[in-house]
């Protein structure tokens, strides 16, 4: 059932009242939300709202880093536990506008920084699919909102796969477009040059209509774009023939899963059969062995410069101490989790003058080698194609994963290289591993190529059947 569907056979108090008892009542199990927040005044302001308006009365989430104001945006941190909204973000805005109820701020990765979503102040999120699993991050918490049911969508942002790998592990859609398509302003920011806001939906025809009401130009973002926001939902079309999927050869072979492996050629031959062509892409192999210690370094050193402001001083939690700086130690101390106490030094490292050019203007340089192959395997194909992990949702206490190992710096993290590039990428529910946990498919293409996107995961969508995909929760 589609958002439009939604909206037509059911009334405004219906669909939010729904929405705010399902996700208490699933609290306990999913721990996915931070706060909830009143929706009686912004059903009142529907009044001003054309009932045609396309999320009319639609009960919605936040990540818990996007500013609503009067309201607690804590970046699910212990640092900004207190911080209540000044202001809107101009997602914000533009959800209202659009007519989508927010009935809560969902639970992520402390301000993003993570693929697990297991370090929020509030605890890890947990996976419907298996309550032992995580969620997936660091947009967690609004990905297992929309797989268990709870909204039809929610928000989230991507800086490495931090929409597309919880889509994945959660059997939904999730969407990060071309950088700068949606607006990032008034969103508490990990690494600005590699941040997206993204979003989650259970099909694709939902993920098009979303982009149409986020998208556009902002002048209080100057790296959103001016390019015009097509119709995205009505330009759909589930035509494959003739369009070409590249498939990354890197990918597949880090895949160790067999059970993933054959159902990805499965659904290669699906795709062929609805006249699709596939073309072998092998994108250069040291590279992409890099590209996760380079993201490491980048991003660190970007979120290090972003929350320097985090001093305890101005704004957020505030601990006590005999001076200015002993305050400022004990409060960051306290308020930072150790993981992110972590990626802070790790930024730092990389920032002090004289590491700069050998550790983070090495990085940049590798970036934009990487930038160049992706886009050189672009020119060949309409989108790049692969599993967007080997496996299901890990354990929330596995500790096994071998970190140096290709299966993990390349079949775990190669999504990283639509942050690199800015290019628009979207994960959509393909197939189950051998426990019976869903593992998703992810599309690349090129810059502001959304409409092929959303068009080749329509067809995508006709060959798996797996569309509107809920897994409830069992009390």
């Amino acid at each position: 059932m589609t958002i439009l569907d939604i909206i037509h056979t059911t009334t405004v108090d219906e669909r939010v009242n729904q929405a705010i008892t399902k996700a208490k009542a699933n609290q306990s199990q999913l721990n996915a939300m931070v706060n909830f927040i009143d929706p009686s005044e912004q059903i009142k302001q529907l009044n001003n709202v054309s009932k045609d308006a396309k999320l009319y009365g639609l009960p919605i989430v936040l990540k818990d880093l996007v500013n609503m104001k009067g309201t607690l945006t804590t970046g699910s941190s212990k640092i900004l536990e207190n911080y209540v909204s000044p202001y809107n973000a101009t997602i914000t805005n533009k959800l209202i506008q659009a007519g989508a109820i927010i009935i809560g701020k969902s639970s992520c990765d402390t301000f993003g920084m993570g693929g697990t979503n297991m370090t929020a102040a509030t605890g890890p999120v947990y996976n419907p699919y298996d309550l032992s699993r995580m969620s997936g991050g660091s947009s967690g918490g609004s990905a297992v909102l929309v797989a268990s049911g709870v909204v039809s969508m929610a928000i989230g942002s991507d800086t490495g796969d931090s929409v597309r790998k919880p889509a994945s592990f959660n059997n939904i859609v999730g969407v990060k477009p071309t950088y700068g398509r949606i607006s990032r302003y008034g969103i508490i920011p990990y690494a600005s040059s590699l941040d997206h806001v993204g979003y989650f939906t259970r099909n694709v025809f939902d993920a098009a209509l979303i982009l149409e009401v986020l998208a556009g130009r902002d002048d209080k973002d100057m790296t959103s774009l001016n390019s015009p926001v097509p119709e995205y939902s009505k330009n759909l079309s589930a035509d494959l023939k003739g369009k070409r999927f590249g498939v990354m050869s890197n990918v597949l072979n880090a895949i160790k899963n067999p059970v993933v492996l054959k159902q990805f050629n499965t659904l290669l031959d699906q795709l062929k059969a609805k006249g699709a062509i596939i073309v072998d892409i092998k994108l250069n192999e040291d590279l992409m062995h890099a590209m996760l210690p380079t993201y490491y370094i980048i991003a660190n050193a970007e979120a290090t410069a972003n929350h320097s402001n985090l001093d305890g001083l101005r704004f957020g939690m505030q601990q006590d101490g005999k001076d200015v700086e002993d305050i400022m130690t004990h409060s960051r101390t306290v308020g930072f989790g150790k993981l992110i106490r972590k990626r802070f030094v790790i930024g730092s490292y990389a920032l002090f003058i004289e590491n700069q050019e050998f550790l983070f203007r090495k990085a940049q340089k590798v970036r934009r080698l990487i930038v160049e192959d992706i886009t050189k395997a672009l020119s060949l194909c309409d989108a790049l194609i692969a599993p967007a992990s080997n496996q299901g949702a890990l354990k929330i206490n596995d500790t096994k994963t071998d970190q140096l190992s290709s299966e993990y710096l390349i079949a775990e993290n190669y999504m990283a290289l639509a942050n690199f590039s800015g290019y628009p990428s979207m994960t959509l529910p393909f197939a189950y591993d051998e426990e019976n946990l869903p593992v998703g498919i992810n599309l690349t293409c090129i810059r502001e190529a959304e409409q092929m996107m959303f068009n080749l995961a329509l067809g995508i969508e006709s060959c798996t059947k797996l569309k509107d995909q809920i897994k409830e929760v069992q009390s």
